[in-house]
């Protein structure tokens, strides 16, 4: 299927989840993970109107980044190497997988080199799984103040994963809790980490993630294959 098509469908329903939620569909935004898809495909999603391609490996982003440029806004999503954070760091206006000070040291080092600052998603393993990546959710707030002297990173939000299950109110308990910790920190009024950003929501349940406040949902099979 053609990736208007799907697009057309996607817009639809997240249009229908934000109605059910007294939510503007102006505030989610939708990004095409294109990892698993050729640099044509991922061009063919650019011409379909989307803005926001994610990729979650540095050599898959970079030769996408050769083809197609500065026309999208770019996404870091996967779990970043320190070492590899030399090879994006130019390329990308998000990440979406900051979760330890020694990330955002590098982060820092490089961006500082280039005067560039670097809107950065904290991960959180909002579901406690073992198989994923991220802080558990009591460490997030005081990970946050000691990036207060980390000048280029701006704490745009918080990024997580939902378990792959069928059972929703799983799915919508770990999305809420996400959104609470959200409004714990933008709270804070800290100016370095306004915090105002969620990404959560996936192919298989992106719906829900809108019901519950994301504002970037990461969509791979279902927009681009």
């Amino acid at each position: 299927m053609k990736i208007s098509e799907n697009l057309a469908h996607i817009n639809e329903k997240v249009e229908k989840a934000c109605q059910r939620t007294g939510r503007s569909r102006g505030d989610v935004e939708i990004i095409a993970v294109t990892k698993y898809v050729t640099t044509e495909r991922a061009k063919e999603a650019l011409e379909a109107g989307i803005r926001h391609l994610g990729e979650n490996r540095d050599d898959g982003l970079l030769a996408k980044y050769e083809a197609l440029g500065n026309r999208p806004v770019w996404h870091f999503i996967g779990t970043l190497q320190t070492r590899k954070v030399k090879n994006i760091i130019d390329k990308v206006s998000y990440i979406h997988s900051l979760d330890r000070l020694s990330l955002a040291e590098e982060i820092e080092k490089r961006a500082a080199k280039l005067d560039k600052e670097i809107k950065c998603f904290i991960q959180v393993n909002v579901s406690g799984e073992e198989s994923k990546h991220g802080m558990a959710p009591r460490q997030v707030v005081d990970f946050v103040r000691k990036l207060k002297d980390f000048p280029h990173i701006c704490v745009a939000g918080l990024m997580t994963m939902a378990p792959l299950t069928e059972d929703q109110d799983v799915i919508r308990r770990t999305f809420r809790g996400l959104k609470t910790l959200q409004r714990d920190i933008e709270s804070l009024h800290l100016d370095y980490a306004p915090c105002r950003e969620l990404s959560m929501g996936m192919s298989n349940d992106f719906e829900i993630a809108v019901e519950e406040g994301a504002t970037f949902v990461r969509i791979g099979t279902a927009l681009v294959g």
